[in-house]
């Protein structure tokens, strides 16, 4: 049984790694302010002997001081999440994506001079790429961000930030460090509510509700399911030779938005099918919202590292989705 502590553990990917840590037989300690997760998101495991739950911010040293007193392992997703929110709040992105990471790190670094070697893995994203006009990405591209005068960048220099903390951590002192860009990871409990694509597009046909495509549709993503990024942050925080490396993690299969939308429209099966809708990111946005035209991940190092092979492809997933 190992001591565990998740932050952002009661969002969409945090409450599947929770309950997963659980079923390994850890201790599992969770805090999240609940500001985009929240406490359903742990219904399954609600009560459970070997789960604590704190509803607080880890921006509050003197909670992350206590819940990491005695854990083993730390898993940090707490973050400010969704195109939405970024482009509505950059401030809060900002700060609650640097100064959380810059806190518990603190604290790791503290326990590692007393002897205890705490295992720490970064959640971090495939918005650290920017817009590298490459088709595929690998971890060690260069990151290509827009203007400051472009809110959306935000969100990725500041987790470009996080992971210079933690890489810097690593180079130091050794600290055992794991970093994880996540690329559009979807499943059961993510929420449209913050411009995800996918649960949009899948609420709105299951009403018969025209699906709304950002600009032509052309833009070019790949989708994984939750449960396979669970098992592969799993398997790399038990792998010695990922320590103090980067790995892309999700599905390098692209799909167009449009074909995505048209696809989830067939699944739905409602006669007569939802029509698609294009709008503007000016409209869903803001006048100076820029995008990622392409978003690709070279998954080498993840698939040499850990043998990761994804168990769902994109119809699964949409599957998955669709009420019965």
């Amino acid at each position: 049984m190992k001591r565990v502590l998740v932050t952002g553990g009661a969002g969409f990917i945090g409450s599947h790694l929770t309950e997963a840590l659980l079923a390994r037989g850890d201790r599992v300690t969770v805090i999240d302010d609940e500001s985009t997760g929240r406490a359903a998101n742990l219904a399954t495991v609600e009560g459970h002997p070997r789960l604590t739950y704190h509803c607080g911010s880890v921006s509050d040293a003197a909670l992350v001081h206590r819940a990491m007193e005695d854990v083993e392992e730390v898993y940090h997703l707490a973050a400010a999440v969704g195109v939405a929110l970024i482009a509505r709040e950059p401030i809060q992105t900002i700060e609650r994506n640097i100064y959380p990471t810059e806190l518990i790190l603190a604290e790791l670094r503290r326990r590692l001079e007393r002897g205890d070697r705490v295992k720490f893995f970064l959640a971090s994203t495939s918005e650290v790429y920017g817009k590298n006009p490459k088709p595929v990405w690998s971890e060690g591209d260069d990151l290509v961000f827009g203007a400051t005068t472009k809110a959306r960048w935000s969100y990725g220099a500041s987790k470009a930030i996080d992971e210079f903390l933690a890489l810097a951590h690593w180079r130091q002192s050794r600290l055992p460090v794991v970093i994880g860009r996540f690329f559009n990871v979807v499943g059961p409990r993510q929420t449209g509510a913050y411009g995800m694509v996918l649960p949009r597009f899948v609420a709105a046909a299951q009403r018969g509700e025209p699906l709304v495509v950002h600009d032509d549709g052309s833009q070019v993503r790949c989708f994984a399911h939750v449960s396979d990024v669970v098992r592969a942050v799993l398997a790399l925080m038990e792998t010695e030779q990922a320590l103090g490396k980067v790995f892309n993690i999700g599905s390098d299969q692209p799909v167009s938005i449009r074909e995505l939308a048209e696809r989830v429209v067939a699944a739905s099966g409602r006669t007569p099918p939802s029509p698609l809708v294009f709008q503007s990111y000016a409209e869903a946005y803001d006048d100076d919202f820029e995008d990622i035209r392409r978003r690709v991940p070279d998954l080498s190092r993840l698939k040499s590292t850990i043998g990761y092979e994804p168990r769902y492809d994109l119809g699964a997933i949409i599957r998955d989705l669709m009420p019965t």
